[in-house]
């Protein structure tokens, strides 16, 4: 005996569905190379211009949006309003890259390490410097000052765009 129509096409749609899921994990985006055309997201600041490690979100949806500084990166990725599906985060490896100049030695931002509170200066000012490697960034706090810290420690607070306005109680 066949089976009613309505579950015949409920099977049809459930297959489907499996088979959908089966098909893999979506393909994460690769960083994308740096030129003298790429612009900051927040600011529209040359990237190439400027020193300190430098970011990139790429969406599933949209073009990627690059970061003149990893805290602007943060801030944004931070947010809680941040609904977009993030297929990428990625961050200079300041262990391999230039900081005057860096390029393109990228590492996945959710496994780097940042140094937070250094006196080496960002594009923007004070910056986190990223890493690769939990060694490269224990020797730049070792000599620029900062404490090294992983993706998952950094929190709002730390990421700020205000330029600490807002907590400046003296005005």
């Amino acid at each position: 005996m066949k089976p009613p129509l309505s579950r015949l096409a409920l099977a049809c749609v459930g297959a489907a569905l499996l088979s959908a899921c089966n098909a893999g994990p979506e393909t994460a985006a690769r960083p994308l190379e740096l030129t003298s055309d790429v612009y900051c997201s927040l600011d529209g600041m040359t990237l190439t211009d400027y020193p300190g490690p430098k970011a990139q979100i790429h969406y599933a949806q949209g073009e990627p949006e690059f970061y003149c500084d990893t805290i602007e990166m943060f801030s944004i990725y931070l947010r809680p309003e941040q609904q977009r599906r993030v297929l990428g985060l990625y961050v200079h490896d300041m262990g391999r890259a230039d900081w005057d100049e860096p390029r393109n030695e990228w590492t996945d931002a959710r496994s780097a390490y940042y140094v937070v509170g250094s006196k080496r200066r960002g594009s923007m000012g004070p910056t986190l410097a990223s890493f690769a490697q939990e060694s490269d960034a224990a020797q730049f706090a070792a000599q620029h000052g900062g404490e090294v810290l992983s993706f998952d420690q950094i929190t709002p607070e730390m990421v700020t765009l205000d330029g600490g306005v807002l907590k400046d109680q003296h005005m």
